[in-house]
């Protein structure tokens, strides 16, 4: 249950300021860590500033979505939110500038399948992916352990559909509404929209949910405001102000969700090609050494194991 739940406990924050306060904390432990060459007056020019890293996440975001649609075989939407909420996890206590969210958010997206039982080979992932798919099949599986640490082994996500299901059922059982399945596509595009906002990092599952059946509802011109406070709260009336307040944020996130402007995000990529941490840029030589350098070192550790089990057996 949600209630009790590592994304109620860990991921689940009081207000947008706290969130961006903790994007704001990682630049600048960025800039501080990499910055030491670089003067003063020439880090506003050459670092991204938190602004621009969450312009450029946006973007990221849309691109999540749009490779999550075209994947085949058809992805279930729970594998999808969950893949938005590893995304935005990973970034409130890392940079972009650190790890480059076009590596993390294929990851996010194959570790999501793992969780929500989307039974995908890599092969078959990567298969989805344009370009050297044998590198983006090492980036993904080097990239994995990194992502499952940064989450702190929280893998478990509660999605709205699931509530969704459930009002959907509650509301042809107990209101007058008829034919509640034309409200579906309504939510189902409300939903979609709410994951470019940073709604599931505020607000619980049931609470999206029941945003996105109003939303529904007074787009198909009906009014589901008496199903809410004399049905559902019924004998819960104390709970509703609290709620209202909660559903209205939601709707407006939603509402004021705007696409970046894609020629403000091709600057930023430039700038962030710059000044990405190329130990982590698999295209870098320092990447590829640490590579060679680290399976050297598995190897190492498998012969000295393999010997020394010969020993023990003679």
């Amino acid at each position: 249950m949600f209630p009790l739940s590592s994304q109620k406990k860990y991921w689940t924050f009081n207000n947008e300021q706290h969130l961006n306060e903790l994007r704001k904390k990682q630049n600048e432990k960025f800039q501080e860590t990499h910055g030491e060459a670089e003067a003063e007056d020439n880090k506003l020019d050459y670092f991204l500033d938190s602004s621009e890293e969450r312009l450029l996440l946006k973007q990221y975001e849309i691109y999540l979505n749009d490779f999550c649609r075209r994947f085949e075989p058809i992805m279930p939407k729970c594998v999808v939110g969950t893949s938005f909420h590893y995304f935005k996890r990973f970034y409130l206590h890392n940079s972009p500038m650190d790890f480059h969210p076009k590596e993390i958010l294929a990851t996010c997206v194959y570790l999501a399948c793992k969780v929500e039982e989307f039974n995908v080979s890599i092969g078959q992932f990567v298969n989805n992916i344009k370009g050297d798919r044998n590198k983006a099949m090492d980036i993904i599986l080097s990239s994995e352990m990194l992502l499952m640490q940064h989450l702190n082994y929280y893998l478990t996500v509660h999605n709205p559909y699931r509530p969704i299901e459930g009002f959907l059922i509650d509301i042809k059982t107990r209101s007058s509404l008829t034919n509640a399945e034309r409200l579906r596509q309504h939510i189902d595009d409300f939903i979609e929209k709410s994951f470019f906002t940073d709604a599931c990092l505020l607000y619980a599952p049931s609470q999206i949910a029941l945003a996105a059946v109003l939303h529904a509802a007074s787009r198909e011109q009906e009014n589901l405001d008496s199903y809410v406070t004399d049905i559902l709260f019924n004998g819960a009336r104390e709970k509703l102000p609290l709620l209202v307040e909660a559903i209205r944020k939601i709707r407006l996130m939603v509402k004021q969700y705007e696409i970046p402007a894609r020629d403000k995000v091709k600057t930023i990529e430039k700038k962030l090609e710059k000044c990405r941490n190329q130990e982590n840029n698999p295209d870098s030589e320092i990447y590829k050494e640490r590579m060679r350098k680290m399976f050297c070192d598995d190897d190492l550790e498998i012969d000295l194991q393999a010997n020394s089990a010969a020993d023990m057996s003679v």
